[in-house]
């Protein structure tokens, strides 16, 4: 599947919890969903993250390590694992934080994961964020730079995975214009 604009990947991205354990996620896809991922912006193009890229033995862990209490169930299927990061601001970035009482790291991960998200949907990829996971599970795994924040599943989803119904607040509940 190929969109061409951003509009169809809003409507077709959804949070993928079947995946297709047989199908392997090609080379040249992870590279432009990491390639798309370096130019999410950020405070001051601090980019005060860390991406780490899990596959193989290191996917298998931390798809037990998302699953506590019974979540994340679909994760056993999935092929690639992306953990995201905190690191530390740049110089500029700090001061900018602190002058305006706001750490901005956060919502530059947040950014970090709807380009990532996006991008692997152009890509005909599921993706699902998942911010439920084990820390010291994903630390032992992969030994990722700074605060693990999210953790992004990734892969082909199964057939059954047809795309939902958005349950979306009305726009009048989430928009207000001013003049």
């Amino acid at each position: 599947m190929c969109f061409m604009n951003f509009s169809d990947i809003a409507k077709n991205r959804q949070s993928c919890r079947s995946y297709d354990a047989s199908r392997a996620v090609e080379t040249e896809k992870i590279a432009s969903i990491l390639s798309s991922a370096r130019l999410a912006p950020s405070a001051c193009n601090s980019q005060p993250y860390r991406i780490t890229l899990c596959k193989g033995e290191a996917a298998r862990q931390v798809a037990k390590a998302v699953q506590g209490m019974g979540m994340n169930k679909f994760a056993d299927d999935v092929p690639l694992f992306l953990v995201l990061s905190e690191m530390p601001y740049s110089a500029t970035a700090a001061l900018g934080a602190r002058v305006k009482h706001n750490d901005y790291r956060s919502i530059d991960i947040g950014i970090l994961a709807a380009y990532i998200t996006a991008e692997a949907t152009a890509q005909g990829l599921g993706t699902c964020i998942l911010g439920w996971f084990d820390d010291a599970a994903i630390r032992r795994i992969c030994s990722p730079e700074g605060a693990v924040r999210l953790v992004i599943s990734l892969g082909y989803a199964s057939e059954g995975d047809k795309l939902r119904e958005k349950k979306r607040k009305d726009p009048d509940e989430l928009i207000s214009v001013v003049e």
